[in-house]
């Protein structure tokens, strides 16, 4: 790991004397089954493990109507018994022999993943398919589950000073997509969930023609192809079309202000948000450089300036949340006691406003741009992280192949670019604002909205 990283150091100071990184490609064998499930592999024999992963195209944004948090509690139900495997037996393939597994969900997709010794590869092509097609939802597995989200949603957002505020920047930013309604869900709705909602869930989307099979390390690929025929080939195509969001976000055209409050807030914060292209947009590396020269690490523009120099609040951050659908471009900032959050977000604003008349430096950019770089480079060092690439490529760029051509679209953004982005997207009148501070919620949800500028 220590000689990895060293290369990575020397490969960027050499880029930053004599001109651009250029990153090997990732040599992908990729094919599509007659069940319409696609199969992405990687050959990599650098070390005696593999990773297998499969993406099905299902997330936070396809809950049914009015049961948020429904494919998130759906990753859990993923983990238990099936026709032919007991529940839990995931772990007992992977931990028992010296690997790991797990599995995520955000808005647009839910994976699953596996890393193990290489020789255990076809158990667990075979594990992914029998749970495919073959998952025991019963009663007791269906409420053992969704009692342990509710106590993430507990955790992560109620007991968290500040989690609530992120459930807001999508709850209070969208006014119809289904992005509103997060991943994590609440627990009014989690309890609305019933049986009958997973089975429908599950015939739903877990079928072979909404998953793409990723695996990466050391296999022989021939043998690779003829156990996912065996094992995924068998797999029958459903009749029924997928169901897809199709409601489309409008654009914002006036500044929405919300105040929320909430008794475990230790200092105020700010959240302000706007809405973010499509993960197909060709904007987005910009976006993802202005990010890194606003706000990435110390020597951002943000903290030299809110943090460090005028001392308004302790941390101040923008994220860009990019999504298959329109996403998000999100302020968050902790005041520094006794602050005014109505100052932290002015100077958030004079900060966009100067990167938006006045192009970052060419020094700046190639900082921004290195730092990226480097985080993709470190991100693709094993299997694992190789074979997550590919899984983000195929879900926001619709296609594996787009794995190989992140690197050069980031070193293609000029300055002109970062300054049009930010004059594009970052829009006066297109932003919400929430001030989330200490105190009792009012009644319904215990907040108030405002139309129109500062207060």
């Amino acid at each position: 790991m220590k000689r990895a990283c060293f290369l990575i150091f020397v490969l960027i100071l050499s880029a930053a004397a004599f001109g651009q990184v250029n990153v090997a490609p990732l040599d992908i064998k990729e094919r599509t089954l007659d069940n319409g499930m696609t199969v992405v592999s990687v050959r990599d024999t650098s070390n005696p493990v593999v990773t297998i992963q499969v993406w099905y195209r299902v997330g936070g944004k396809d809950d049914p109507q009015g049961k948020s948090g429904f494919a998130h509690m759906f990753e859990h139900m993923m983990f238990k018994s099936t026709k032919n495997m007991p529940s839990e037996k995931m772990d007992r393939l992977t931990e028992d022999v010296g690997g790991w597994n797990n599995a995520s969900t955000r808005d647009d997709l839910t994976n699953y993943y596996e890393v193990v010794p290489s020789n255990y590869l076809e158990t667990l092509l075979w594990a992914e398919s029998e749970r495919m097609v073959n998952l025991s939802v019963d009663a007791k597995n269906f409420k053992s589950e969704r009692d342990v989200v509710k106590e993430e949603y507990r955790q992560g957002v109620l007991a968290n000073p500040y989690g609530q505020l992120f459930q807001y920047l999508d709850s209070l930013t969208y006014k119809v997509h289904p992005y509103k309604r997060g991943v994590i869900g609440n627990l009014e709705e989690l309890s609305a969930a019933t049986l009958e909602d997973a089975f429908a869930f599950y015939r739903a989307y877990y079928r072979p023609d909404n998953a793409s099979l990723i695996v990466v390390g050391d296999f022989d690929q021939a043998k690779l192809d003829g156990w996912v025929d065996k094992y995924f080939g068998r797999i029958k195509k459903p009749s029924e079309p997928i169901k897809r969001v199709e409601v489309v976000e409008p654009d914002k055209t006036e500044v929405t202000r919300y105040t929320k409050k909430r008794p475990n807030v230790p200092l105020p914060a700010l959240g302000m948000t706007y809405l973010a292209p499509p993960s197909s947009s060709p904007d987005v590396p910009a976006l993802e450089i202005a990010e890194a020269i606003l706000s990435n690490g110390e020597s951002s523009r943000l903290y030299q300036e809110i943090v460090f120099k005028k001392q308004l609040a302790q941390a101040v951050n923008l994220f860009t949340d990019i999504r298959t659908d329109k996403g998000l471009l999100a302020f968050f900032a902790v005041a520094a006691g006794g602050k005014k959050l109505e100052d932290i977000e002015a100077a958030i604003l004079a900060e966009v406003k100067k990167l938006k008349e006045t192009p970052p430096s060419q020094k700046e950019l190639e900082k921004a741009k290195n730092s990226l770089i480097t985080g993709i480079l470190r991100s693709r060092e094993n299997a694992n992280g190789k074979a997550v690439a590919i899984g983000e490529a195929i879900i926001y760029k619709g296609k594996a192949s787009a794995v190989n051509e992140d690197v050069a679209k980031l070193n293609a953004v000029t300055p002109d670019d970062v300054s049009r982005v930010l004059s594009k997207y970052f829009r006066e009148n297109g932003r919400t604002v929430i001030y989330y501070v200490n105190g009792t919620p009012d009644d319904n949800d215990k907040s108030t909205a405002k139309k129109g500028g500062r207060q």
